[in-house]
């Protein structure tokens, strides 16, 4: 047979209201920051709808501040609290006097009081002084003028004469602004009273004033708004008593005009001249019970009717309320409970051990994980992007790699500019053969345009790196101690960019040894002779085939006859095509200025299109150019990351920890450096105060079966 924990509470209880009564005492500690959403009842009204003296009646004390106006700036989270009296001590078989106070309440007594969050440890038995707190407190977030704010008051109220209730009273609805309030001060209450009574587990208290018209209520308005089916609303209308002779609420009562679930009590609240002149309510709530006892319309229902009624009923819906919810609250306690261990235990003890052994587990476990976010061989490898040393890799093998191909070494030379390097690379005496001068020149040329990507790539790694010693600084631990990630970040940067200066020296080096020494020798490179083939072949299939005339079949190259017999027979020396060795040179070819022979100009540039013979130099040279510049790509795509790795990436990797220790691990520097963040200071605090309260709020709920 099953054992049944004695103190358990039967969800039929009646002490389940007192069950959140002790779980609103556990949160009161974490105040606004509450996590768990409690069942609560939130007042909602039109201004003067007579919201303050209902809950004045339910407390049965006058407390609420009065006037003209929106009165209720802010919203109160009003807790009532059952208590027994207290029996008072005897001496010598005589009391020890009466429970009343020497205060400005008359009414006030040692079995009520109140309490508020912002000033705990007080204790007001003078309600008049409550209502001034109220009031002060409200002035010290909106001000004196009539402006609202979100922020709320707690206020707990312990009697005898109460039932356990959570009530929160909201600003009065109002329409046009007066006075000093601001433009959209109907939006802002607006907005206010949506947020409370959004909240799945509030009760809803609508208050009307029964002389007027149900249908322009704007508290049932805004409720019907979240609870369009009513399931959680109940009505209250005041002013009953004020109605025209002849009118009552019974309809209303009935539900035949606007229904709800929870239903509607009328009651009669104080006039404005009971309240100057200070009515009790006690007596208040005495002529309440006469009015409907005697009212024909409400006699047979007086007693569902009246404030004593409202409490009792609300008592009993919010217990009713509470049970629907709390397997909901359990749940959430549970969920909230391991939400802030876990984050508790990610903020760590306020000190791990000595500061240099601390300094020391820090300072190996970071170069540990930079070394295994560098290999990928970390446990937090990602599935949806690069991460780490891949970066890395990517870097060399589309971004420098693509970006080397990129280059161009035709781009910024153009053939007339070759041939010009050709007659020049020549000097006085016309080449006979294509110039390797002019070839050299113009390849050292195009390789000394690959430093740059290079270095490029370089600057690119390095900033990877940087990324890299960022996501492992954003860990719990360096938030934690502000300024020890503050240190390590510059110890990091600082040893990065020191490693950059050889780095970016090994690449120029790079550069420059294949600019210094042109390797015609390779066995990949093209040689002269064969670059000549190669552009004599495609000329040749570039000109006409000539036909014999009798077959009409090819001629063989050997069969076509020569154009001259003899060349040194052309009288010009031009080969019959009017063209000399620098004929490009010059355009006219006038006889008259040829035979003046004219000094050549002071800037002598080519004019002309380029002749067939420079043509097939200039492809000749481009071919070379071509054929070597490929084999330097290749070698740079395959050496400046190896240089990059040997210089900047595995320099790190191995000599990290040895910088960090040289540089942090220095006893006049350890406590500063291990000082926590005010943040993890007052985080850390706050989850304390969580964890304790959701445990003590998880064994309250336990004890329910």
């Amino acid at each position: 047979m099953a054992q049944t924990n004695p103190n358990a509470i039967n969800v039929n209880d009646p002490g389940l209201i007192t069950l959140v009564n002790k779980l609103q005492d556990v949160f009161t500690t974490v105040g606004v920051q509450n996590p768990i959403d409690l069942p609560q009842i939130v007042v909602v009204g039109s201004q003067s709808s007579g919201k303050s003296s209902v809950l004045e009646n339910i407390v049965g004390r006058d407390f609420l501040p009065r006037g003209t106006g929106i009165v209720t700036r802010r919203p109160l989270v009003l807790q009532l609290i059952n208590r027994a009296p207290v029996a008072k001590p005897q001496a010598n078989g005589v009391a020890e006097g009466d429970n009343k106070l020497q205060t400005s309440d008359a009414a006030s007594n040692t079995d009520e009081w109140g309490e508020f969050l912002h000033v705990p440890g007080q204790k007001y038995f003078d309600f008049n002084k409550i209502r001034d707190e109220i009031v002060k407190e409200t002035e010290s977030k909106t001000g004196r003028n009539a402006g609202i704010s979100p922020a709320p008051i707690n206020l707990r109220i312990y009697s005898p004469n109460v039932l356990t209730l959570t009530l929160v009273d909201l600003p009065g609805l109002t329409k046009v602004p007066v006075g000093d309030q601001p433009r959209d001060i109907e939006k802002q209450i607006r907005e206010m009273v949506l947020k409370q009574i959004s909240k799945p587990n509030a009760i809803i208290l609508a208050v009307t004033a029964a002389n007027t018209d149900l249908a322009n209520s704007d508290g049932l308005k805004l409720a019907r708004e979240v609870d369009p089916e009513g399931q959680r609303t109940i009505g209250v209308l005041t002013k009953v008593d004020l109605m025209d002779e002849g009118t009552d609420v019974v309809d209303i009562l009935a539900g035949r005009i606007i229904p709800l679930r929870l239903g509607y009590v009328p009651v009669v609240n104080r006039g404005q001249r009971d309240i100057e002149t200070k009515k009790a309510i006690s007596a208040a709530l005495e002529n309440e019970r006469v009015f409907f006892e005697n009212h024909k319309a409400y006699r047979n229902k007086a007693s569902y009717c009246g404030t004593p009624y409202l409490a009792r009923k609300l008592n009993l819906i919010l217990m009713m309320h509470i049970k629907q919810t709390l397997p909901d609250i359990k749940s959430r306690i549970a969920a909230s409970l391991q939400k802030y261990k876990a984050e508790l235990d990610s903020l760590g003890d306020s000190m791990l051990g000595s500061p240099a052994n601390v300094v020391l587990n820090i300072i190996t476990e970071f170069s540990n994980e930079y070394r295994t976010v560098l290999d990928g061989h970390n446990s937090e490898l990602s599935s949806t992007e690069l991460s780490g040393g891949a970066r890395i890799s990517f870097v060399y093998h589309e971004l420098y790699s693509n970006g080397v191909k990129a280059v161009d070494p035709f781009d910024q030379v153009k053939d007339i500019d070759i041939r010009t390097i050709l007659y020049n690379s020549s000097g006085s005496s016309p080449a006979l053969f294509v110039g390797t001068l002019a070839f050299e020149l113009i390849v050292k040329q195009q390789i000394k345009r690959l430093e740059e990507p290079s270095l490029k790539c370089a600057q690119l790694v390095y900033d990877e790196l940087v990324r890299i010693l960022g996501q492992l600084l954003n860990k719990p631990l360096f938030r934690r101690y502000p300024q020890l990630k503050e240190r390590f970040h510059a110890v990091v940067i600082a040893f990065f960019k020191k490693a950059m200066d050889p780095t970016n020296k090994l690449v120029r080096d790079l550069v420059a040894m294949e600019s210094c020494y042109v390797n015609t020798g390779h066995p990949d490179f093209l040689n002269g002779h064969r670059a000549m083939a190669i552009v004599n072949e495609k000329h040749m299939a570039s000109k006409p085939v000539q036909v014999d005339p009798k077959t009409g079949k090819p001629l063989p190259p050997s069969a076509v006859p020569p154009r001259s017999a003899s060349p040194s027979l052309d009288v010009n020396g031009m080969n019959g095509d009017g063209s000399g060795f620098f004929g490009s040179f010059f355009a006219s070819k006038n006889k008259k200025k040829m035979a003046a022979m004219e000094a050549p100009p002071p800037t002598l540039k080519a004019s002309g299109t380029l002749s067939e013979k420079e043509t097939q130099e200039v492809d000749v040279i481009k071919l070379l150019i071509t054929s070597y510049y490929n084999i330097v790509r290749r070698t740079m795509i395959d050496m400046v990351p190896k240089a990059i790795m040997l210089n900047l990436v595995e320099h790190s990797k191995e000599d990290m920890q040895r910088e960090l220790l040289e540089q942090m691990y220095r006893q006049t520097e350890l406590d500063d450096l291990l000082k926590e963040s005010d943040y993890t200071v007052r985080r850390r605090k706050e989850c304390h105060q969580m964890v304790e309260s959701l445990s003590r709020a998880q064994e309250i709920v336990s004890q329910v079966q």
